[in-house]
């Protein structure tokens, strides 16, 4: 038996594509005192990941021959640490490999929900950045208009949903009319605006007469200036990420005129990772559960069958290729 890995081989320069990658074998570890043996199930795929080629973030920066970065849900197939055994799962940054050995002490046993892949969206990282992006950063109240930017994705899905809940009217910016219809009739979107389509600014403005109140931003750029100058007074802005810059050259300016804004309009802009609000974790996951089980939150999965996939799909969700969370099954 060996440990299948997908190798970072060379960092991009340009766009990523599936030729900086490449698939290796190594042995399967053995944990040591303290450590626990994990068999990954399920990589999580995030736009995230190609940022952390680029330079260090929240984490140490990605170098060429690394094993690809990336957090997964895996199962404990051999522990030497109190607390997890067997066949229990974990949300465990393995990488993209069949295997990996972690210090026990970095992991915890997730519940046992079916399906499984919840844990990794509405129940892992994409629910709970939602969540908490939302509602603690941005604070809508019924009746606020509240936009999101990748509304189509695996976060911005969610956010859109849950202002709905909350009683916002909702708008969605996303790529094509295709994604625009879909956000309006099957997740209950108010307005959607194609960026593909036009001056974003010009729509934003129609689809949001009164001003937007709450701006959830998943990409940066140009789509944070359009919502920026259509902000209203006091409005709050929920910077998430900054996919538009992540793959390809740099834009040639950032947004224009933000000081004067966020001054005019007193803005409170606020940028956040999830493990921000790890004390609020259970409350979180006990409403994601409340919605999911009654049906007013619908959760969207895009699942690629096999780790050797996992290169070309990460570079399909870089260029909006996916609906919901995307991940990779690999056992």
């Amino acid at each position: 038996m060996t440990n299948r890995q997908i190798v970072l081989e060379q960092l991009p320069q340009g766009k990523l594509s599936p030729d900086h990658f490449r698939l290796a074998q190594a042995a399967i570890p053995a944990p040591g005192e303290g450590e626990v043996l994990v068999r990954t199930r399920y990589i999580s795929l995030d736009a995230a990941n190609r940022a952390w080629m680029q330079g260090a973030t929240y984490r140490a920066a990605l170098a060429a021959g690394d094993v690809m970065a990336g957090g997964s849900l895996a199962e404990v197939m051999e522990s030497k640490t109190p607390g997890l055994a067997k066949g229990d799962l974990v949300f465990a940054d393995t990488g993209w490999q069949d295997y990996a050995v972690l210090p026990g002490k970095s992991l915890a046993k997730l519940p046992d929900l079916a399906p499984i892949t919840h844990l990794l969206s509405v129940y892992g990282v994409a629910g709970l950045t939602a969540y908490f992006g939302l509602l603690e950063c941005g604070q809508p109240k019924a009746g606020e208009t509240v936009v999101v930017s990748a509304a189509a994705g695996s976060v911005g899905s969610l956010v859109g949903q849950i202002a709905k809940i909350r009683g916002c009217k909702v708008v969605g910016i996303a790529g094509g009319a295709a994604k625009s219809a879909w956000l309006k009739d099957e997740l209950g979107f108010d307005e959607a605006v194609d960026y593909k389509a036009g001056d974003v600014r010009r729509a934003l403005r129609a689809a949001c007469p009164n001003g937007i109140d709450v701006y959830f931003d998943n990409v940066g750029g140009e789509i944070f200036e359009a919502a920026l100058f259509n902000m209203n007074n006091f409005g709050r802005i929920a910077c998430c990420g900054a996919v538009s810059q992540y793959d390809g050259a740099a834009p040639p300016h950032g947004p224009r005129g933000v000081p004067g804004l966020i001054v005019t309009k007193r803005l409170n802009v606020r940028g956040f990772i999830v493990s921000d609000f790890d004390e609020q974790r259970e409350g979180a996951l006990s409403d994601l559960k409340s919605w999911v089980e009654s049906g007013k939150l619908k959760v969207l999965e895009d699942v690629i069958d096999g780790l050797e996939n996992a290169p070309s799909a990460l570079v399909g969700l870089l260029a909006g290729e996916n609906r919901g969370k995307r991940m990779v099954k690999v056992s």
